[in-house]
């Protein structure tokens, strides 16, 4: 027998048998029509996955050397779902990251708690009610800085303006309290001293500088019958770079402002002021004849405008803007103790809501400006109109702006 036979014999015999249910005929019917062996053999022609560069084509997919089968392709609509998922995970580690920042700048000194546990303290009212105070406080400043601002040099700490910031279902009023205001200052304890001091009746300026933010919120609680929720103050350094964090503010004025003892020195009309201008402005009691009262109608207007401007998106939406807002804002500012950073917006939203028109800008009723006292010239309230618009603004009812204007 010949090499190729015997290679044929060989490989007969090398096969497994096939079953006796599969003839040869059904086997080959079951390879397409062609017989076991041939089946195995590789067909000429171009195979699957061959190129046409001379014969040197690419390996077939999923064969030796082969990438193996592709997987699915992203949709374009996939793409944007995890594109926003992760913007939306980058906005919420920032805004988490921004709020623990504010949150550890804000400085909790003030203690509320014991003074709303008091005997004869107001009940909690209806709505919300915010002491806003500025200070006539020199921390941070230096001596340059003192002059050039006109502060002065004056040691100790007393209260340039004082205003109670209601919000509630019935809108939102701005009322300032003359720092003049002739009132009733409680019995307490001096810290310094170690001493008691009886009730007297003072200016409500001098509550403050006796007994600090506690005194002065036991004062006006008592004065107004008014339960205050949450208290915040901020001084002269703070409030000037607040402003030229911002960027300056705009205000516009009916008429040119000039007062030597605050350094005012303004133009009539709209024009964009920097800190150290706007703090001139608010507490420049000169010009007017009515002195203290005028100025509390400048602190209102401009504390409003501030708050609109610092609220805006143009501020709140750039980060180069805000970070800096916030820091300045936060780190001279001084709340109590229960005062939370969303509580902190309410009570811009309140003040922004008021330069919007969505408010009333008010000062406690008078019944004489110029009442003379121990302690000087005094405000003496008018007091069937005060009581009146005290007790409108504890029951968060729609105030008399007619009535209480005074």
């Amino acid at each position: 027998m010949n090499g190729w036979s015997d290679d044929t014999e060989r490989r007969r015999l090398a096969e497994p048998p096939l079953p006796p249910e599969l003839s040869p005929r059904r086997a080959a019917a079951a390879h397409g029509g062609v017989p076991p062996q041939q089946a195995r053999r590789p067909q000429p022609g171009p195979q699957p996955g061959a190129g046409s560069g001379g014969g040197h084509g690419s390996p077939s997919i999923g064969g030796p050397g082969g990438r193996g089968p592709r997987g699915p392709r992203w949709s374009t609509r996939r793409k944007l779902g995890y594109a926003a998922l992760g913007l939306v995970v980058v906005l919420l580690v920032v805004s988490v990251s921004t709020y623990f920042w504010a949150d550890s700048k804000v400085r909790r000194q003030v203690d509320l708690s014991a003074i709303n546990k008091e005997a004869g303290a107001p009940a909690k009212g209806k709505g919300t009610n915010y002491l806003i105070v500025g200070s006539d406080s020199r921390e941070g400043l230096t001596k340059a800085e003192e002059k050039e601002l006109h502060t002065g040099s004056d040691s100790g700490q007393r209260t340039d303006s004082m205003m109670i910031l209601h919000t509630g279902d019935n809108g939102t009023t701005m009322l300032s309290l003359p720092r003049d205001s002739y009132v009733t200052i409680p019995s307490f304890y001096g810290k310094e001293t170690k001493r008691q001091y009886p009730a007297s009746t003072h200016k409500l300026n001098k509550a403050y500088a006796d007994g600090g933010p506690e005194l002065l919120t036991r004062t006006v609680e008592q004065a107004t019958g008014i339960h205050i929720d949450h208290y915040a103050e901020i001084g002269f350094s703070g409030f000037v770079n607040l402003v030229d964090a911002l960027g300056g503010v705009r205000l516009c004025l009916d008429a040119p402002l000039k007062d030597e003892a605050s350094g005012a020195d303004l133009q009539k009309g709209c024009q964009k002021v920097n800190g150290k201008e706007s703090l001139a402005y608010v507490r420049e009691r000169h010009q007017e004849a009515d002195q203290d009262l005028g100025r509390m109608k400048h602190q209102q207007q401009f504390l409003a405008t501030l708050a609109h401007q610092a609220a805006s998106p143009s501020t709140i939406l750039n980060p180069f803007k805000l970070y800096p807002v916030i820091g300045s804002g936060l780190d001279t500012l001084v709340v109590d103790k229960g005062m939370s950073l969303l509580d902190l917006t309410h009570m811009f939203f309140a003040m922004k809501s008021v330069s919007g028109g969505d408010g009333n800008q008010l000062t406690v009723p008078i019944a004489n400006a110029n009442y003379e006292t121990s302690d000087g010239d005094s405000v003496l309230w008018d007091k069937t109109k005060s009581a009146k618009l005290f007790g409108e603004l504890q029951q968060d009812e729609k105030v008399d702006v007619g009535v209480s204007s005074g």
